[in-house]
């Protein structure tokens, strides 16, 4: 159901932005690209690229009720076509557009982790301020930002993109289409190392994200981080305003304590002077460090700081990034994605998850390229000091972890997660705690089901 009803775009407008011509008049409330997720009133754009061309799924978009289509090439259908020479292209145009003709402060965040949930907490912070507009789940790349920015009705007072990369050069263009008047950049770390020779490159890819800032806009850096000096002095060479964040005393938005429980945190931070303390419903100091960005980010963009701390005690995590499942047993779902840091993130919050016993089922971390053995093998210590009681692994680069585990820790392992289901199934009893993690590439996602269909089986059969 469409948050807004007045429409989004015309036939008639984006007939004139892009240069092509509707078959018949329509009007849209929505845009999608996936006809999985398409809703009554979308405009249906059929993407080509990578995973194929979007047009054999036009009678499948006018089943579920599609305003109209953009094609790249006439098709028989009986949904409004527009015909443009790229689909990519012309959803660009739309979002450079919708851009232009919106008032909205644009805030851009990126980082090498914590970006998702930053950007997460700051939509939800702002949200009980004004009409607020920004990418939904991890649409940060180069269709993720044009769909959420040509999604962005005109009465939008917020706008928060996430900008991602894996590659030096992709976030210039995106932070060009945003014009981004705020940006946060979370912490450089490890990551993606397989298509950079060293961190310093990942920090000045990232600082690509200044280039297509407004003049004049805030830049809110993490002081905590080892490339804070570079990233600082790159921002300020165009003009830029630096704040920081951290624990640092002298930082302008600095966190001062952090007490986590089994499912929450209470968090006091210093805003410019003020101290304001605030509950999360979530575990795990990374949690209470991305909260601080957020209310740096809300601060910046003239929002009251403090209804938007009071807001946060309600946000929930977003799809596969820390959710808690409580039964029989307990799973924490972590599925969405993984790199050193979050996942030692995420066994962090495990080993501090109460009584019971602590199951840690992970899988391979991608793009660590010739790092990727080294840095698997290096989660023993990690799994060590937090007490977790039995691992799970799959992937290539777990093996080399799981060789490492003492007899006791081991759990089991198999090449793939489809593999390790029954393994981890036939071991997980009653007040047992399971956190399931892994690079979206390794798809442990169907380990998370399965454990979600047996505790829903145990109920059944207790009550």
């Amino acid at each position: 159901m469409h948050e807004f009803v007045t429409p989004l775009w015309t036939s008639k407008e984006v007939d004139q932005i892009t240069g092509g011509e509707s078959t018949s008049p329509w009007v849209c409330f929505g845009l999608s690209i996936d006809t999985r997720t398409l809703e009554k009133g979308d405009l249906f754009i059929a993407l080509q690229g990578e995973k194929g061309d979007g047009t054999p799924f036009l009678q499948e978009a006018f089943d579920k009720g599609a305003a109209g289509a953009m094609v790249p090439c006439a098709a028989k259908t009986s949904l409004p076509l527009l015909v443009v020479e790229d689909t990519l292209a012309s959803l660009g145009k739309l979002a450079i557009a919708r851009r232009q003709m919106c008032s909205a402060t644009r805030i851009a965040i990126t980082g090498s982790v914590g970006k998702t949930s930053t950007k997460d907490m700051l939509k939800w912070a702002l949200k009980d301020q004004g009409p607020t507009h920004g990418s939904i789940a991890s649409y940060n790349n180069h269709w993720g930002v044009p769909l959420t920015l040509a999604r962005m009705p005109e009465t939008t007072k917020f706008g928060v993109f996430e900008v991602g990369m894996n590659h030096a050069g992709e976030i210039l263009p995106l932070s060009q289409m945003i014009k981004p008047q705020i940006v946060i950049i979370t912490t450089v770390v490890e990551a993606h190392t397989e298509f950079f020779k060293t961190e310093e490159d990942i920090a000045r890819a990232k600082a690509e994200v200044f280039d297509g800032m407004e003049a004049g806009g805030s830049v809110l850096l993490n002081g905590d981080n080892i490339y804070f000096s570079l990233l600082s002095h790159l921002a300020s060479e165009k003009g830029l305003k630096v704040s920081t964040f951290g624990k640092d005393k002298t930082a302008d938005f600095r966190f001062v304590s952090w007490e986590g429980e089994e499912e929450k945190s209470q968090v006091t931070v210093d805003i410019q002077g003020k101290q304001l303390r605030y509950t999360l419903p979530m575990p795990g100091f990374h949690w209470a460090m991305n909260s601080l960005a957020a209310l740096g980010g809300a601060f910046l963009a003239g929002a009251d700081v403090a209804q938007a701390a009071c807001s946060l005690a309600t946000i929930k995590p977003s799809y596969g990034r820390g959710q808690w499942y409580k039964g029989d047993f307990t799973v924490i779902d972590e599925s969405y994605n993984a790199n050193p840091a979050s996942m030692h993130a995420a066994i962090t919050v495990l080993g501090k998850s109460g009584t019971g016993r602590k199951i840690a089922v992970i899988g391979d971390m991608r793009e660590l390229g010739s790092l990727s053995q080294k840095r698997h093998e290096e989660l023993l210590d990690c799994l060590l000091e937090n007490k977790i009681d039995l691992v799970f692994c799959c992937g290539f680069y777990m093996s080399f972890l799981f060789k490492r585990l003492p007899e006791a820790l081991k759990g089991g392992y198999a090449p793939t997660a489809l593999e390790l289901i029954p393994l981890v199934l036939k071991e997980v009893k009653a007040r047992d705690i399971v956190s399931v993690k892994a690079s979206l590439g390794t798809r442990v996602k169907p380990i998370v089901e399965a454990l979600l269909t047996l505790q829903h089986k145990t109920i059944k059969k207790v009550g």
